[in-house]
């Protein structure tokens, strides 16, 4: 009875320390900014396609490759809109669309990431815009980790896409016109391992 007893513990023991080696691999990393930008694409009356970026971005994420897991939390500052044309900047800043004097921030948060071998193929989470929170995949078009020979550290990052309809977190502009309520977000990421 005694020896059944001490293997049971033994054997809790051991599966308590295996569990905590398995969190210690997760490692956190800093999105680098540089290499890391957030875009969104519109249609333009079926003719052509309005563009957009958000210059400045930061976030973290956690990530485990062994475990296959991760999380990801990404800001972006809504006075940074920037499509190249100084007056469209302002209306997109404005109360008809991103609302910026009221919702500096758009937030992406997710702890859900989906693999295709070794390889991160999609991540789900919530993305808070003016006030609102829906759900939304970003999918990976490409990813990978890399020993970055300038930094000295593992950095790893891919380009992600979803597309979401606008009208969801109430960015309602241009409907009534022919504006299409749906919007091609691109994200491009880098993340550096601290």
């Amino acid at each position: 009875m005694r020896k059944s007893s001490f293997a049971l513990l033994a054997l809790a023991a051991a599966a308590v320390l295996s569990t905590g080696a398995a969190q210690a691999q997760s490692a956190a990393y800093a999105i680098d900014p540089t290499h890391t930008f957030v875009t969104f694409e519109i249609g333009h009356f079926g003719a052509t396609t309005n563009r957009g970026r958000f210059d400045k971005k930061e976030g973290t994420v956690q990530f485990d490759r062994a475990g296959k897991t991760g999380k990801v939390e990404i800001t972006v500052d809504t006075t940074s809109i920037n499509s190249g044309t100084p007056p469209f900047d302002k209306h997109l800043q404005s109360a008809d669309l991103f609302n910026a004097a009221k919702y500096p921030t758009i937030k992406f948060v997710s702890d859900k990431f989906s693999f295709n071998g070794d390889k991160v193929s999609e991540v789900s989470g919530q993305l808070t815009l003016l006030d609102k929170t829906n759900p939304v995949t970003l999918k990976a078009t490409q990813f990978n980790c890399y020993q970055s020979p300038m930094l000295k550290r593992e950095v790893c990052g891919g380009d992600f896409e979803a597309t979401i309809d606008r009208t969801q977190w109430g960015l309602d502009y241009g409907v009534q016109y022919g504006f299409p309520k749906n919007v091609r977000l691109v994200v491009q990421i880098e993340a550096i391992k601290q």
